[in-house]
């Protein structure tokens, strides 16, 4: 491991990743960003087309198993997503340092960190499932059908902690494009298994957890397989995985307030489904519904924060912080002008859209309830992603899960619970979950505005001036600096 810790990445690697600390920062946002928008519609596409499956061909109960079997699944992937935001962290301010040796110490003990997480999250899945069902109250119709394909879904978890942790490991160095190329394997593979396994094979919606299985798994061993064969500098090395316990150390650091965030935007979202379940079947058919809706308009903005966060690294870790407040300005940009066109149809066109899922009347009725008040608000979540974006690039994760923590637990769960004690209609958790969108907007942009992400988590590269003019495209040499776990602040 030692070796191939100190190798450069031209003797390393062939593709070295993408420098993004000097040159026109939008092309670089629509450079990176693209690839993964792609990938994220692809995503999406065969979230509706599996939703459409289920809608037309299984019923309301299916709907409605699926619903709330997804919101668990989602509450443990939270644990892999936050490990591996802070991996994308040190991968892209170690690579704007050009500290390879440090870099390749994150790659080995990240792989062996997410290696024993997916694992522990697949056997408290499977023990909790039908306890956290339970206290969704899913309803009673429903949840056998979703207790089975809970579980069934749950065997996904190793693999995709895996290919996620490989991803933002490429995306830190600055390549999007070869974690679409491999989603899209995984994307084809399952749209083709699906309705094979749950109509021909008659598995029903069991069917759709083990086409992702498979594509999931045959996703990853073809990208590790690539990795392997092109020397990529993010490769694992297999035959030596360790622990370095510092780089693990400031790993976790940075991870565990991601992995609280994503856990409390998870157990949020089941305390908020709890509360529409209370309305039964047909509301909890209806919030599985317009959710494939919501990924269409939270996709994109969060495809250019991810943008945004590996622009912030790179840029920090090279000491260039005068770049940021250009990453800022046209992230949100780009992020708005996407969520309002979506917001649009959303709001002028519901019924056709909700129409392409099922068609039972009370589940359309109730969703297009949900998409004239929660789609409305889809542009607050472009503004929220990219914010957040800067402040997870400069490492300062804990206030994103602060940001979180008020959004769900001070303003969105207390309201719904409130408005369904009160208002007794399904409209009033809308109403919870807009107001919740507007909060985290207005916290999140105050932390940025006042400059508190300016303190660094590595020691970066020397801080440059800020250029009097427009910055030019020039190739600049700087020396490695080792980092530190000690938090200092930014230069003057």
């Amino acid at each position: 491991m030692a070796n191939s810790m100190h190798e450069s990445p031209e003797t390393r690697d062939h593709t070295p990743g993408h420098d993004l600390t000097t040159g026109s920062i939008p092309r670089h946002l629509l450079r990176f960003a693209m690839p993964m928008l792609i990938g994220n519609l692809l995503q999406i596409s065969y979230g509706i087309i599996n939703t459409i499956w289920v809608g037309n061909f299984l019923g309301e109960k299916a709907l409605a198993a699926a619903s709330n079997g997804f919101s668990v699944l989602f509450l443990l992937v939270g644990v892999g997503m936050g490990l591996t935001m802070a991996t994308n962290i040190l991968i892209s301010q170690y690579y704007g340092a050009k500290n390879w040796p440090q870099l390749r110490r994150v790659v080995q003990s990240s792989t062996t960190l997410m290696m024993g997480a997916g694992f522990l999250a697949l056997l408290i899945g499977e023990v909790a499932a039908p306890t956290l069902l339970g206290l969704m109250k899913t309803p009673p119709e429903a949840i056998g059908i979703a207790i089975n394909y809970l579980r069934l879904f749950l065997l996904t978890l190793p693999c995709g902690f895996g290919f996620f942790l490989i991803a933002s490991m490429l995306r830190g160095s600055g390549d999007s494009v070869t974690p679409l190329k491999f989603m899209a394997i995984s994307v084809v593979v399952t749209t083709i298994l699906d309705p094979v396994l749950m109509l021909w094979c008659k598995l029903g919606l069991n069917g759709t957890a083990i086409s992702t299985l498979i594509a999931q798994t045959t996703a990853l061993i073809a990208l590790i397989i690539y990795l392997q064969r092109t020397r990529n500098l993010v490769a694992p090395d297999w035959l030596h995985l360790s622990l370095d316990w510092e780089t693990t150390w400031l790993t976790i650091k940075i991870g565990i307030p991601s992995v609280v965030q994503q856990s409390l935007v998870s157990i949020g979202m089941l305390f908020v489904i709890g509360f529409v379940n209370l309305y039964g079947a047909t509301a909890a058919a209806a919030f599985g519904v317009v959710s494939r809706i919501d990924q269409i308009a939270f996709f994109p903005a969060m495809t250019i924060s991810m943008a945004v966060t590996t622009l912030t690294g790179q840029n920090i870790g090279a000491g260039k912080y005068h770049r940021v407040k250009d990453i800022f300005r046209w992230g949100v940009l780009f992020g708005c002008g996407i969520t309002l066109l979506v917001s649009a149809l959303a709001v002028t066109l519901p019924y056709p859209l909700l129409r392409m899922f099922t068609k039972d009347v009370p589940v359309i009725s109730t969703g297009i309830g949900y998409l004239h008040i929660v789609g409305a608000c889809y542009v607050l979540f472009a503004v929220i992603f990219v914010s957040n974006g800067i402040i997870n690039g400069a490492g300062h994760t804990f206030m994103t899960t602060i940001i979180s923590l008020v959004s769900l637990w001070v303003v969105r769960v207390p309201l719904a619970w409130f408005f369904t004690r009160t208002y007794h209609r399904v409209e009033g958790i809308w109403y919870a979950m807009a107001i919740s969108f507007a909060a985290s907007m207005v916290i999140g942009l105050g932390y940025y505005f006042s400059g508190r992400w300016r303190t660094a988590v590595i020691r970066p590269a020397p801080v440059l001036p800020e250029p009097a003019l427009v910055e030019t495209e020039v190739i600049e040499i700087v020396p490695p600096i080792a980092p530190t776990l000690d938090t200092c602040s930014e230069p003057e």
